[in-house]
């Protein structure tokens, strides 16, 4: 456990080498909502932006959660762009800040193993917090919400779509479906995992932050596990910033890989709209974990031609 900790640590730091964009805030609303596992002393108000589209839905809606540094402007700025071009394609978007209101943004986290562990707990509630938020509303499919995460938040998401999740953290439903970016696949702990929600991850075939090797060779029960690796692609290759080495790790911005892996996350969300909805799992089948060679129309989906080599 020591090991995997420190690698969240790690590779979580380079969040601090990101350059600090404006943050274009384009959320129709701000709101906010209790937090369900504080994890301070006093209560959290969990803040989080909103968008909606035109008309009176109900639409279906995405949970976006951020990496280790919080709403860092280059990281807001790029969950910003995700949200947008989500709430043009017909979802509501709720982007969820977990660290500004228990007063450790700003990448305060980012150098410590402990805490970053721990907060995958609280965090995973959150994102819980958030898909119950989303259910409250009239203009929301209640039983058409995802989940996406990056970095650390992508860690999350997949604790988010373990098939003892909902019931640990409170939830009597699982999200229809889960987007991992670039996260600490650790979280697996081991080669394999039930999942109560499909879930897509995508890795920088050059991230030696969380190497994609750790994701690979993971076989899933329940619902289905698809890795999308970008062999050129580094750690946080869908933010706005320079490809830069940061204490010998690599990060960096990658335009192609940012654009194709926003289509497939449509396409994942669009396939799952159309799925059967199952209940929360008890006893699970085996499946396997897909690739970019299995016959599927998300895995054939075509591949930007500047991220194959």
């Amino acid at each position: 456990m020591d090991k995997t900790k420190s690698t969240l640590g790690k590779w979580a730091c380079a969040i601090l080498a990101l350059l600090m964009l404006p943050a274009t805030a384009s959320a129709q609303e701000v709101v906010k909502f209790p937090a369900n596992r504080p994890d301070i002393s006093e209560p959290v108000l969990l803040r989080a932006e909103l968008f909606k589209p035109e008309g009176a839905g109900p639409f279906p809606a995405v949970v976006l959660m951020h990496g280790c540094g919080g709403w860092q402007p280059a990281v807001h700025f790029g969950l910003d762009n995700h949200a947008r071009y989500l709430r043009d394609h017909g979802f509501v978007v709720l982007n969820l800040d977990s660290f500004g209101p228990r007063h450790t943004a700003g990448g305060k986290l980012c150098s410590s193993d402990p805490a970053l562990y721990h907060a995958l707990d609280y965090r995973t509630q959150d994102a819980f917090d958030g898909l119950h938020y989303l259910q409250s509303l009239k203009y929301v499919a209640a039983d058409k919400i995802f989940l996406m995460g990056q970095s650390n938040g992508g860690a999350v998401a997949i604790r988010a779509a373990k098939a003892s999740s909902p019931r640990s953290y409170n939830s009597t439903t699982a999200f229809r479906g889960v987007v991992a970016y670039y996260p600490w696949c650790g979280e697996f702990g081991g080669s394999q995992v039930a999942l109560a929600s499909p879930l897509l991850i995508f890795a920088g075939g050059r991230d030696n932050w969380v190497p994609a090797s750790e994701c690979q060779g993971v076989h899933a029960t329940g619902a289905d596990l698809t890795l999308k690796v970008y062999p050129t692609a580094v750690h946080s290759f869908d933010l706005d910033i320079i490809p830069q080495s940061y204490g010998g790790k690599l990060i960096g911005g990658d335009p192609q890989a940012t654009a194709d892996s926003r289509e497939r996350m449509l396409a994942f969300f669009e396939q799952n709209l159309s799925a059967p909805r199952k209940p929360v799992p008890t006893q699970i089948a085996q499946t396997s974990l897909s690739t970019e060679a299995s016959n599927t129309p998300l895995a054939n989906m075509p591949v930007s031609n500047g991220n194959r080599k």
